[in-house]
């Protein structure tokens, strides 16, 4: 199940890297074309990447509020713990 999530979360990261090498393509060629400049263009990938890096880190705090919950589901019962009696305390008299 390791194996899975590892592979997933990489295969996530990988997306993320092509989808920046993409926006920052289409950004440049925004700019020889003139649509915004290159200062816009920057602005516009720095808001980018802060929403990617921001719904990344809430995507990883979802997968692991369910991964607690399935281990916890799956994991055997604690042992219950019982008091220890004490020997009564004998009376001198």
């Amino acid at each position: 199940m390791i194996e899975i999530i590892k592979k997933s979360l990489l295969a996530g990261i990988g997306a993320a890297a092509v989808t920046k090498d993409k926006i920052e393509e289409a950004l440049e060629e925004f700019v020889r074309e003139g649509k915004v400049t290159a200062a816009d263009a920057r602005r516009m990938a720095e808001k980018l990447a802060a929403q990617g890096r921001h719904e990344f880190h809430t995507a990883c705090a979802d997968l692991s509020a369910r991964l607690h919950a399935a281990a916890r589901e799956t994991a055997p019962p604690k042992p219950r713990r019982t008091k220890a009696r004490r020997p009564a305390a004998k009376r001198q008299a």
